[in-house]
């Protein structure tokens, strides 16, 4: 399967795609789109642009394809969606170590999912793409310098500098590249042998031996050791055992990047945002008739909204109509964000709403962006518990709507950081100061996110 890479299509393709298929790509910048850059040399966008229209894709419209097959089947609760990954991923961040840690993490998930929860587990990195991020202000001021927010490595610097803050369009470049040589090394890490089941207990490898969850996690994998050899006894077949699927997510925000990377499948003639295989619409840009709703819904990838607690029902019936208008199974993802001292109000109310009206919809709990706070001690940070008590109340609601709760959306890192207070560790409001790193979002460490699974993997098994 081959995917046209030059900005001025064929006639081919026009025809395969249809003209006002094609149009309907750009109607977006009529719509004054929410949390853009401003770039001043519009000359040196338009050079980088022309350079991403005709670099190859990062991912592949039967990627993206198979993909939305994976989330079909949570919606159906065959399967459960775990999303992890940076807040926002920085250039620097993109090391082979980095990456690894965060994939591992993911992948320690999933294994204690699939095995306390009886079900697969599809695996998506906010990885490769997570560049930017939406801020509730355009400008920052210190000590009486007002300078530009820091809207994420892709748009300018963290440096509190007139030059580090200016939006430079280069960026996009630069995130493009590192997109891509983020995917090589997770393509490598899932396909070569790093991910094959039957090493479970190598996952553990440079992680605290003294953390509550190396231990727990050690005690499921020795039990998977013995499922395994069980079955090995049993002459099975290991063969999907040694590799794994595991797809690239971000936030589709800045358009003009989303735009530049999509492409018209050559075997459909549909159009593909070929910058990552799973984009969403966040909270602050959702509006039904806003630019980020319009572009996404004229590309054919899966897709998710995040809802907050102010969403209705007729929001969301509304936003499936325009994004999902055919009700493809695996096609739409509603994201809650409620916070943990809204969600018992705020979820019940929107499913029952709702209703049976949506049932090809599938729903992911992101219990980080209603819980954050400011600690004593001046950090941005979250409370391990408010997290789990929102996760909690995801699957209570969803209990007692009859609805199926679809999977979890979370912020995490493979790196023994301090930025979550609470969890076995007993992270402090003192402790923040150890190891904050993040530039923007508070983190769950490693043994938080070991911590949630095993959590998950009982509300799981109490829905079977």
């Amino acid at each position: 399967m081959s995917l046209h890479t030059d900005p001025v299509l064929s006639n081919r393709e026009i025809a395969a795609a249809g003209h006002d298929n094609l149009r309907g790509l750009d109607d977006w910048r009529e719509m004054d789109p929410k949390q853009q850059p401003t770039y001043l040399d519009s000359a040196a966008l338009d050079e980088v642009l022309t350079d991403l229209r005709n670099s190859p894709p990062l991912v592949f419209a039967g990627e993206a394809d198979v993909l939305k097959q994976r989330i079909a089947a949570a919606s159906r609760g065959e399967a459960f969606v775990l999303a992890g990954g940076d807040c926002a991923e920085s250039f620097d961040g993109a090391q082979a170590d980095k990456i690894r840690a965060r994939v591992q993490t993911v992948l320690q998930m999933a294994a204690v999912l699939t095995y306390g929860g009886s079900m697969p587990v599809v695996k998506i990195g906010r990885m490769a793409g997570q560049f930017a991020k939406p801020r509730s202000a355009d400008m920052e001021t210190r000590d009486g310098v007002t300078l530009p927010s820091f809207r994420g490595d892709i748009v300018n610097g963290y440096e509190f500098t007139e030059e580090s803050r200016r939006h430079d369009p280069e960026r996009l470049l630069k995130a493009y590249h590192i997109s891509a040589s983020t995917l090589n090394l997770i393509r490598a890490f899932t396909q070569g042998g790093f991910a094959d089941l039957r090493f479970v207990h190598d996952w553990n490898r440079g992680f605290l031996a003294s953390n509550p969850g190396y231990q727990r996690y050690e005690q499921t994998a020795a039990e998977i050791d013995r499922a395994i050899r069980f079955m090995d006894a049993c002459g099975a077949d290991f063969d999907a055992l040694k590799t794994t699927e595991f797809y690239a997510a971000h936030e589709a925000l800045l358009l003009e990047y989303e735009r530049a990377l999509t492409r018209i499948d050559s075997r459909t003639g549909e159009a593909y945002d070929v910058s990552g295989h799973f984009l969403w619409i966040g909270e602050r840009t959702r509006e039904i008739d806003g630019a980020h709703v319009d572009f996404l819904s004229k590309v054919r990838n899966p897709i998710g909204v995040k809802l907050g607690p102010t969403a209705t029902a007729d929001d969301a019936l509304a936003l499936a109509e325009k994004l999902d208008p055919d009700a493809e199974p695996g096609r739409l993802t509603f994201v809650t964000r409620m916070g943990a001292g809204q969600i018992g109000e705020s979820l019940p109310a929107l499913l029952s709403g709702i209703g049976d009206r949506l049932p090809h919809v599938t729903w992911v709990c992101d219990p980080m962006h209603g819980n954050t706070i400011t600690s004593n001690t001046g950090y941005k940070t979250r409370r391990f518990e408010d997290v789990m008590a929102e996760v909690e109340g995801f699957f209570n609601a969803h209990a007692e709507a009859g609805t199926i709760p679809g999977g979890l959306h979370i912020e995490l890192t493979g790196d023994d950081v301090t930025e979550i207070m609470g969890g076995a560790t007993e992270i402090d409001d003192e402790g923040l100061r150890r190891r904050y790193e993040t530039l923007v979002d508070p983190r769950l460490n490693h043994d938080q996110s070991l911590e949630m699974a095993f959590q998950v993997a009982e509300y799981l098994t109490r829905r079977q």
